[in-house]
């Protein structure tokens, strides 16, 4: 398909995690989705393995019953200190920025189960037992085709929204959907079209505050 004309500084920087603006009621070809996945499968692996699994729901009734567990997840999360809408409370302008990302992540939690398209992204774990410690290796051999699959989607006019909360019943999705005990599953990546123009560059911290050279002590 024809793509729209974004460079690729215009792809890296405006792919943000879309969750108010998700198209509900428009459906997302799986041509489409299966254009992004193909992209997704040309990100790099450990030692070349390509162990991953991609698991697409588009069936209302499986997408409802994976909402509800997000839902449920999403309801331990809010009650945390550790969500969104809770950091950075002593700064005034940050605290502002995530009011508004809590917002807009319990409105994902209650229409997950409504999104077009629900991506799980799988990673073939022998026995099926993660691994104690360090899992940089393990994980590094999903998280960048995930993402290639986000940027594929943004230049086909499609929103994503990187999630992980369902983990907490992983067990649950993987029965509900016959996963094999040795596949694990990395992320829950909700797909839809957008609604609105476009997307801007997110206000971040000045690189100057977190770049260390040479070491933690070495500033630019």
């Amino acid at each position: 398909m024809t793509t729209p004309p974004l460079t690729p500084d215009e792809l890296l920087t405006t792919t943000r995690a879309v969750r108010k603006r998700l198209d509900l009621d428009r459906p997302v070809p799986m041509e489409l989705v299966r254009e992004c996945l193909e992209t997704a499968l040309q990100a790099p692996s450990g030692s070349n393995k390509q162990d991953w699994e991609w698991i697409v729901l588009t069936d209302p009734q499986l997408k409802a019953q994976v909402g509800e567990f997000y839902r449920r997840a999403f309801e331990k999360y809010a009650a945390s200190r550790s969500s969104a809408a809770k950091l950075y409370q002593d700064d005034p302008a940050r605290a502002a920025v995530q009011e508004r990302v809590g917002s807009s992540a319990a409105y994902l939690a209650e229409v997950m189960g409504q999104v077009p398209v629900l991506l799980i992204p799988c990673l073939h774990v022998p026995s099926g037992r993660l691994a104690e410690g360090n899992q940089a290796g393990l994980w590094g051999s999903l998280l960048p085709a995930v993402w290639n699959y986000m940027l594929a989607a943004r230049a086909r006019r499609l929103g994503t929204a990187w999630t992980s909360l369902h983990l907490v019943y992983e067990k649950e999705v993987a029965d509900l959907l016959g996963l094999p005990p040795e596949v694990r599953q990395g992320a829950l990546v909700p797909t839809a079209y957008y609604t609105g123009d476009t997307f801007r560059p997110a206000p971040r911290r000045p690189l100057d505050e977190v770049l260390h050279v040479n070491g933690w002590q070495g500033k630019a």
